[in-house]
């Protein structure tokens, strides 16, 4: 009989033990590049609210330190002037929109839908962010809003229009004051006839208008401005919104 005593046993080689993750702590914000974040951010809350109400000719740097809470020398650890701050204001302000914007209508191919689709979501953001809105009836035909921003994109999707021939219009420039003058009047229209809480909200009714619809509205009757037959207009007006994910940027 064979021998069972010298009979080697294969052994089955040990399974090393799971290796737990070793957790990475997160890399935590130094305090003083924190407070320095937190504090320019105040500074640029108070200047929007300020410069919205009175423009930046009728605001101090004094008053803008003082609405945030914020020392007097402090201003210049971040902007070197009123007109870079207000500089930053306009870009951050309106630029983030029109990159918005841009990604909005991304998606689509009609130079009209476009054009839809900005007007609304313009003033519906004036709706719901009334210092913005108050902001851009301010500065809205500045120079720098104009040559940059939304007063680029609008030029710009008017081209568009136009160069296929979707867009009727004689006269660019003309085309393109008419359709910004418009919605910034609407947006005053919204903040103080229509909005909740507005100082004249009576007025529309005495007149024997109505307040109901007015991004649709507008978007509808600018599209006519720009060539568009009636009953396309309105339709493409009331087009579902394309929505997008909006990128939240620390400034």
């Amino acid at each position: 009989m064979p021998n069972t005593a010298n009979r080697r046993t294969a052994k089955r080689p040990a399974q090393a033990a799971p290796v737990s993750p070793v957790a990475v702590p997160e890399e935590r914000e130094p305090r003083g590049a924190r407070r320095k974040r937190e504090t320019r951010a105040r500074l640029l809350d108070a200047a929007l609210k300020l410069m919205a109400e009175k423009g930046m000719e009728g605001v101090a740097i004094n008053e803008i330190t003082e609405a945030a809470d914020v020392g007097f020398g402090s201003f210049y650890n971040h902007f070197d002037s009123k007109e870079a701050i207000y500089a930053t204001l306009v870009d951050s302000v309106f630029e983030e929109f029109a990159n918005m914007l841009d990604r909005l209508g991304s998606g689509l191919s009609d130079p009209a839908e476009v054009i839809a689709v900005a007007v609304r979501h313009t003033v519906l953001r004036a709706r719901h962010d009334p210092v913005w809105g108050r902001f851009l009836i301010r500065e809205g035909f500045s120079a720098r809003a104009t040559s940059r921003g939304l007063g680029q994109r609008l030029l710009r999707d008017i081209g568009n229009g136009i160069a296929a021939k979707r867009f009727v219009v004689a006269d660019p420039f003309i085309g393109f004051l008419a359709v910004g003058g418009t919605v910034l009047s609407v947006i005053a229209a919204e903040l103080n006839y229509v909005a909740p809480g507005a100082p004249a909200a009576g007025v529309l009714e005495e007149l024997g208008f109505s307040g109901e619809h007015l991004p649709e509205r507008t978007a509808a009757t600018l599209l006519q401005t720009l060539g568009l037959k009636r009953a396309e207009a309105e339709k493409i007006a009331v087009r579902p919104l394309p929505v997008v994910e909006e990128t939240v940027e620390a400034n």
